[in-house]
Formats: structure tokens, C-alpha cells, sequence
């Protein structure tokens, strides 16, 4: 399936897929943070049908909808497919330095080369959290990388 990517000066990023049945949808990110679902006219691809639009929020529910368990199963097949890749779950402990704290200043990546591709809290998945994302005691870290590097995100997360 391809999805185009387009840039929309002064608005943010449109990405555009068609589907098997021949229907087109778009996401428009804008730069504020607004996300508008939009489903294009079968006969007119250059008309809308229907545009829908979508707080953060909004948009990261209809994504947890659509695609987050699919996050895990990727993530167990790419494990099977690269010898060294491990994914850990790693709770955030109610005395973690980073309760209440976002993602960004754990530099995780930068320290450990490994990444933090998801955060369950209290059933809810956050797929690809941004490093303005707050942790809160009891939230699961998804971590992908090296043994090694998912061991350092822990020692991070438990002692700073």
C-alpha cells in the first residue's frame, strides 16, 4: 500500500492512502496539532466527501483503535527476524525520578540507543510517545533495542 506524503506550506503534513476498495483517505497534520480525517470523493479525488476534525486526543484514541495492538505484534515479529533486537516492559515505579516528568528528559535514545516506542497506562496505549509525553507512576515503557540498552533504560527509569 503506498501512502503519499505531502507538505502543506503554512498548514503542516497531508498523507494520503487509497484503499483496496479504491477509497482515499487523508490525514492532514496540521502544525498546531490538529489532525482532520478526511475521506475524498470516489468520482473527484481532488473533492472531499467528509472532513473530520480531530484534537490530539481524539486522534490518538482512533489511533490506539487502530492500530496499537498491531505495535506489539510488529515488534514480537521483528524480534524473531533480528537476532539481538529485545523488547522489554518496563514499569514506571511510584519513586521513579520520572514521575511527572516527560519523556524527552530521560534522553533514552541518546544514552542507551534504545527506543521508547510505547506507554501503557491503565489499558490505554500511547504508540510513539513524544518526548513532550509525561510519565505517571504505573505506566508500562515499551523499550526496543540491544539487551544491553533495554537494561540501561531501566536503570535509568528506576534511578534516574
Amino acid at each position: 500500500m503506498d501512502v503519499e506524503r505531502t507538505a502543506l506550506p503554512g498548514i503542516g503534513l497531508q498523507h494520503v492512502m487509497t484503499t483496496e476498495r479504491g477509497r482515499q483517505l487523508g490525514i492532514i497534520s496540521h502544525r498546531s496539532g490538529r489532525r482532520d480525517l478526511v475521506v475524498y470523493d470516489r468520482e473527484d479525488p481532488d473533492s472531499c466527501v467528509a472532513t473530520v476534525a480531530l484534537t490530539a486526543e481524539e486522534a490518538n484514541a482512533i489511533a490506539e483503535l487502530l492500530g496499537t495492538g498491531r505495535i506489539v505484534e510488529h515488534l514480537a515479529e521483528l524480534h524473531r527476524q533480528v537476532e539481538g533486537l529485545v523488547t522489554e516492559q518496563l514499569p514506571i515505579a511510584p519513586g521513579s525520578p520520572y514521575v511527572g516528568r516527560p519523556l524527552g528528559d530521560t534522553q533514552a535514545r541518546t544514552r542507551t540507543s534504545a527506543s521508547i516506542v510505547a506507554v501503557v497506562r491503565e489499558g490505554q496505549v500511547f504508540a510513539s510517545p513524544r518526548p513532550d509525553f509525561v510519565f505517571a507512576a504505573g505506566d508500562v515503557v515499551v523499550v526496543v533495542g540491544t539487551g544491553e540498552g533495554t537494561a540501561a533504560v531501566a536503570a535509568i527509569l528506576a534511578d534516574g
